[in-house]
């Protein structure tokens, strides 16, 4: 509630500025979006189930675009690694991996929101060049001994898995605007969300272009037990390992112990 006073208080004050200004300087400055995040940290604890992610804000029009209809994209994404998924295959019986294709940039999170379906605001191009929506998102191959039809095909199992997990989502319709000013979009973080630093993007579109865009971030991190061994396991990887394995062998032992008890 107290980031939502500020952002109206600072949009008034905007608003107030941009009406004192001579006629020639308000149409030529153009749009802004004033936006915030309810939150811009996320703590995963071990008893995390998923959190809502709401960014709100305000459009500061131009003179010129009073009376055109503006529309919103919203974008969170997550951190992006490289990954290589294999194809599991029976082989003798036995299911085994047998191919694989390995991508330069897989974003580990990916959530679009907007006024309208993306195919009503902006064309084919305009949507590749922004990555509106799952299908045109860039996870550039770096496999060359597959074919096209097969990249294809590796990529499509990589987002239907995403997908099932809610890792990859879309809401045609999940963002909503007041009064032509004030809009709001909500995601939803699964409970298996990746750590890393998320980026939430806004768009604002007009007549198939994109005319203003800015970016909050959102830092989603374990804390407490789970961020120590997080640390431990990352900076500390053989260690970690061993000591993995140490507590499987002694716990193995324990339960054997008390069953001939």
């Amino acid at each position: 509630m107290r980031r939502l006073a500020v952002l109206l208080l600072a949009l008034a004050g905007v608003l107030g500025a941009g009406l004192a200004l001579p006629e020639p300087a308000a149409a030529q400055r153009g749009p802004r979006l004033i936006t915030d995040l309810s939150q811009s940290r996320i703590d995963i604890e071990y008893t995390f189930a998923g959190a809502d992610i709401l960014l709100f804000g305000a459009i500061d029009r131009a003179s010129s675009l009073r009376n055109r209809q503006l529309d919103l994209v919203v974008v969170v994404r997550g951190p992006s690694y490289p990954l290589t998924v294999r194809k599991k295959e029976r082989v003798a019986g036995v299911w085994l991996n047998t191919r694989s294709v390995r991508f330069q940039t897989a974003p580990s999170y990916y959530a679009l929101s907007s006024t309208r379906p993306v195919s009503e605001l902006v064309d084919e191009k305009t949507a590749a060049i922004y990555e509106f929506g799952i299908k045109n998102l860039h996870f550039s191959p770096a496999s060359t001994e597959r074919s096209a039809k097969e990249i294809q095909e590796f990529q499509q199992g990589l987002v239907e898995l995403r997908q099932r997990r809610g890792l990859y989502v879309e809401d045609p319709t999940g963002v909503r605007v007041v009064e032509g000013v004030l809009f709001r979009a909500r995601t939803r973080l699964p409970g298996d969300a990746p750590v890393g630093e998320y980026t939430a993007s806004v768009f604002l579109v007009s007549g198939g272009d994109v005319i203003a865009t800015t970016s909050v971030p959102l830092t989603v991190g374990k804390t407490g037990f789970e961020q120590v061994v997080y640390n431990f396991a990352v900076n500390h990887g053989l260690a970690y390992g061993l000591l993995a394995v140490v507590i499987a062998l002694a716990s193995g032992w324990g339960v054997a112990a008390i069953m001939k008890r």
